[in-house]
Parts: structure tokens; sequence; C-alpha cells
């Protein structure tokens, strides 16, 4: 792999930083491309690179790259800015959210109107096993670089004691452990991280905390949001969000969603193809 640190790239919080091509090659590793493929694509985006690209302008090269060769990979590749794509508004991703705790064991609510010792609360997800009941508000963005500050969990744990406080009145939870969580799609600040650790939040980021992130655990689970899928048009990714599909599991399960929206045949098949690829790599992988 040739080294290309004098080419300076625009990040979407529109910061400048050195071309790190070992960094680009990690990110297409993660995404499951064999060290000879990462390797080549890295090789054939540098001559490409000019002073102040953007990295959304070479995440997108990479992408057409990756699809051209497999696109069940391309589709992982695209998890971070799929997620972004679930918005506008931020409901589906709370199902997200709630999806995978459901599939942690959890019994999940989604949306629900709480009543706190002062005043009614809109909880985004309700979660509970065993002696945990947790209050987990989502914080989506749709735009990169964008960050979560302190604001957020100094906010967040407000809204929790006054529910906290109504809740450990309820019969049989005195002796629950409840928690207030606070989930984001994009990163914590330093700042945020050390209040809500400080306060005795979960917090649970892009890629924070390090080895159980949200990034970890929807690879972990197999996870992926229809919004990956590279063979779904934005408009049908949206149809499929609008009737609730947000999980590429759910079209795999069950193909009659695609159905729904007005895919032809032919298309189903190719939707199918690379949704079960997606879903099932970790199985091929021996990690599921």
């Amino acid at each position: 792999m040739r080294k290309n640190n004098k080419i300076v790239v625009t990040k979407a919080s529109g910061i400048q930083a050195p071309f790190s091509p070992e960094k680009l090659e990690r990110s297409l590793l993660n995404a499951g491309a064999s060290e000879e493929l990462a390797e080549s694509i890295v090789d054939e985006i540098q001559p490409k690179l000019y002073g102040g690209i953007s990295t959304k302008k070479i995440y997108r090269i990479a992408f057409n790259l990756l699809k051209s060769t497999s696109s069940p990979l391309a589709a992982k590749y695209h998890l971070k800015r799929g997620i972004m794509e679930l918005g506008p508004s931020g409901y589906p991703f709370e199902r997200f959210i709630g999806e995978i705790l459901k599939h942690q064991g959890y019994s999940v609510k989604v949306g629900e109107i709480v009543k706190g010792k002062c005043v009614n609360h809109e909880i985004d997800v309700i979660a509970e096993k065993d002696h945990h009941h947790f209050m987990i508000e989502c914080k989506y963005h749709n735009q990169p670089g964008t960050i979560s500050d302190v604001k957020i969990p100094l906010y967040i744990q407000a809204r929790f004691k006054d529910v906290e406080a109504a809740w450990v009145l309820l019969p049989g939870h005195g002796t629950k452990f409840h928690q207030g969580w606070v989930v984001t799609n994009t990163r914590f600040t330093s700042d945020a991280i050390q209040y809500g650790t400080c306060a005795g939040l979960n917090l649970l980021g892009w890629d924070f905390p390090k080895k159980n992130s949200l990034k970890e655990q929807i690879d972990a689970l197999g996870l992926y949001p229809v919004t990956c899928l590279t063979t779904l048009t934005k408009i049908e990714k949206q149809q499929l969000l609008e009737n609730k599909v947000v999980l590429c599991k759910e079209i795999c399960d069950n193909e009659n969603h695609l159905n729904t929206i007005g895919i032809k045949p032919s298309r189903i098949k190719l939707i199918l193809e690379e949704g079960r690829q997606l879903c099932n790599q970790l199985i091929k992988n021996g990690k599921h």
C-alpha cells in the first residue's frame, strides 16, 4: 500500500486533516473486505485524491469500488451512513434501537408517555429485563460530523430522575435497578462522557464504549437497517420505514414487505440475495 500523507482532506465537521490510507484500509477491513481487496481499493483511490477533497467523496469512491466487487460488503461499509438515512425524523432510529434490545432479550416499548413525579414525559424506548428497568433517550443525527455534547446527558439525567421518582413507587419496583440511557448514532464529546459516567447514565454511541459500541453491537447481532441495502432505491427505503420495517432481517424473514411496496419479483430476488448474504455473514464467519 502506497503512502500518501501529504494530501489534506476535509472531514464532515469542516476540519482538515492529513489523508490516512491506513484508516481507509481499516474501514474496508471492518466491513469484511479481505486484506488484498482493501489494499487494492486504497491503491486505486490514492491517485484520485487532491488537496481539500472531502471524506464524503473518498467514501463514495470506496463504496462504488466495493459495490462492484460485493454488494453485501458495500452494504456493511454503508452502515454508518445507512443509519443516518433512517430519518428525517428520529422515530425509525428509536424503533431500530428497540429491535437491537429485543434481540438481547429485553421487553421493549417505543414512544411511551410516562408519568414522572412532576410532569409526564414521552420516552423514546423503555426496556426491561429481569430486575433492570431502563429509560432510553435516542439522539439521532442525519448529518455526518454532528456530536452529542454535555447538554444532552444533563437534560436526560434531569428527566430520568423525575421518572425514576415515580417508578420506584410502583408495585415490585422498590428493589429494581433503574437507569437512564442516552443512545446516539454519532459521537459524544469528552465532557458528555465524563458527566454521563459520573451521573450513572449508560451512554451508547457509534464508537462508545470501546468493545460494546453501537456499531459493534449491530455487527455482533447482524441487525443491519434496511437503509444499508444497495439494491433498494431511496424511495423504496423510505416506503419500508413508513411501513415500520427497519431491519434487513425483517425483509429476509418476510419478502411480502417488498411486495407491499410494489417491487417487481425479478428485483425482489436480487434484494433478498443481498439481504440474506448480509444477515448470514456472521454465521458464515462462525461468529453467530
